[in-house]
């Protein structure tokens, strides 16, 4: 006979050699989450890790969540934070069914509906994992632009089932955390009130909760790694410059694909989108603007959030900033004065950042007259001098743009491919350039990527979000990320691994992910790298608002 006890409950198997998979628990506190057996793993979704951000919560830092109690069923994803439009990356009208082909490789088709209560996250472990293991936590946070994301998109258990079967087990946790106008407004009141950057608050309450928590799974919370993307990676960067840079025990590795620290203006710049949101709300006449909006029904409210995000005369409406406690300067001052956690981490990016971010304005973008005008919104308080030398830096010669490397292929307008390479450089390849510029010199433990993965996509080449096949489908760099959550090293240790090079200033060695039969390259990160400084030079006194 076969016995396996469950809190209240004991089942008796009376069938000989038969064996029936019981679902797993785990006690938190006096509650007891049930999860599902999947392959060689254990999962649990849906746990809520902080009170539901509703009614008077709304708009405030993330509550501790009181001692769980009762019971609890963690087999589905939580609810999707509030965000505008679709909740899938739309990239159909931009590149085509080829390349919708290499988003929905990553992007599973989980599709969950969205809550203002979304404060959950998700653990998956080896089904093996016991109190006494002690195993790397590995701590997913998603991109989407802090506009948009889900913990549904990437699931983890193939990289848990990877890590098995390498003999380099991981804990797989990712997390939900409010974005758009729900976890970024902005504004005088929002900055007086302390409420600013609620998506980043979101972030450090989970990882708090996994301090607290994660042992009780089979995790060591002294062994977390933070990885993200996009977004994600940036969140990441910024984290690392919380409390002067000191980490706090929260984590002590970074995985950051396609993200560094960017520069970011005052919340008090994004005052005219808070203005709007109170106007579309009908809170204009209260007393405290702020206590209205947690007051307003969300279809209300989500309304005019869209309405704004449509609107041509608020430009960014709702992202982070500056918000004196949290993020006490602009990024990219505090990077130089030294202010980053001082740990190992992976760094890189995807050769074509830039062609999704040029795609939705090409066609406004079409002259050099037209290029300039852009720059000039862009960055706000540039003089003529320094738009032109940004001009020159980026010329209109299509061979130079991106798609890099693809001569006079891509150009589907006269000004696209510039417009693709300044984005990409602007957004995402300097700030990691300037991380690592002002990091590396007294960290050793520093590794950086390129990706230069399905070049031959049509008009998008090597695009952003593309080096997600490679983490989460399956490729090298799911192992790196798995050897580097044990070790603090990507390397593996047998005789054929490829051994990725320490990232030095002398040496700026970059390992490249290549399509062909030579998978793996090392190269040197020093491309376009007057422009990228001159970027820097820019966005370090005067942020992008």
């Amino acid at each position: 006979m076969y016995t396996q006890a469950i809190p209240g409950l004991i089942i008796f198997l009376a069938y000989v050699g038969e064996v029936i998979a019981v679902p797993p628990t785990v006690q938190l506190d006096s509650g007891t989450f049930m999860g599902a057996l999947s392959g060689s793993t254990h999962r649990f979704l849906g746990v809520p890790y902080a009170k539901p951000p509703v009614g008077d919560l709304r708009y405030r830092l993330p509550q501790t969540i009181p001692p769980y109690t009762g019971s609890y069923d963690a087999t589905n994803y939580g609810s999707n934070c509030i965000q505008p439009g679709t909740n899938t990356p739309n990239i159909l009208d931009i590149a085509g069914s080829v390349a919708q082909g290499i988003v929905n490789t990553v992007f599973g088709p989980v599709i969950q509906g969205e809550s203002e209560d979304c404060l959950t996250l998700n653990v998956i472990r080896p089904a093996t994992a016991t109190l006494s293991s002690n195993l790397p936590v590995l701590l997913w946070i998603y991109g989407g632009a802090f506009q948009s994301g889900s913990t549904s998109f990437t699931d983890g258990g193939p990289v848990v089932e990877r890590s098995i079967t390498l003999g380099s087990p991981v804990i797989y946790v990712s997390i939900n955390y409010r974005v758009n106008a729900f976890g970024f407004l902005g504004g005088s009141e929002v900055k007086a009130a302390g409420v600013g950057n609620l998506g980043f608050q979101d972030q450090r309450e989970a990882m708090r909760w996994v301090q607290k928590y994660i042992s009780q799974f089979g995790g060591d919370p002294t062994k977390v790694t933070l990885w993200g993307q996009s977004a994600g990676a940036i969140s990441i960067s910024l984290q690392m410059l919380v409390n002067g840079g000191n980490p706090a025990g929260l984590f002590r590795g970074a995985f950051m694909e396609s993200g560094g620290p960017i520069p970011l203006s005052d919340l008090t710049d994004s005052q005219e989108s808070y203005d709007a949101l109170v106007a579309g709300t009908g809170c204009s006449s209260a007393s405290d603007t702020l206590a209205c909006l947690r007051t307003v029904p969300l279809a209300t409210l989500k309304t005019a959030v869209n309405n704004i995000g449509a609107s041509s005369s608020v430009v960014n409406s709702f992202g982070p900033g500056v918000d004196g406690s949290l993020i006490t300067d602009n990024p990219q001052v505090l990077v130089q004065q030294g202010m980053v956690a001082n740990i190992p981490y992976v760094t890189g990016n995807c050769d074509d950042e830039g062609t999704l971010f040029a795609l939705p304005v090409a066609n406004n973008v079409i002259t050099d007259a037209d290029f300039r005008t852009y720059v000039k919104g862009a960055y706000p308080g540039l003089t003529d001098a320094q738009i032109d030398q940004i001009a020159i830096m980026y010329p209109s010669d299509i061979t130079q743009g991106s798609p890099f490397d693809t001569g006079i292929l891509n150009a589907i307008t006269p000004q696209y491919k510039r417009l693709a390479a300044l984005l990409g450089d602007a957004i995402l390849q300097a700030p990691r350039r300037w991380m690592l510029q002002n990091t590396v010199a007294t960290n050793p433990n520093v590794w950086v990527f390129l990706s230069k993965r399905f070049k031959l996509l049509p008009v998008v080449g090597s695009m952003h979000s593309s080096d997600l096949v490679n983490s989460y489908g399956g490729g090298e760099m799911q192992d790196q990320v798995i050897r580097f959550a044990n070790t603090l090293n990507p390397n593996g240790q047998g005789l054929v691994d490829f051994q990725w090079p320490r990232y030095t200033l002398q040496s700026r060695q970059t390992l490249t992910y290549l399509d062909g039969f030579i998978p793996l390259a090392i190269s040197q990160d020093t491309y376009r790298q007057d422009a990228m400084n001159y970027l820097t030079s820019i966005t370090v006194v005067n942020p992008v608002v």
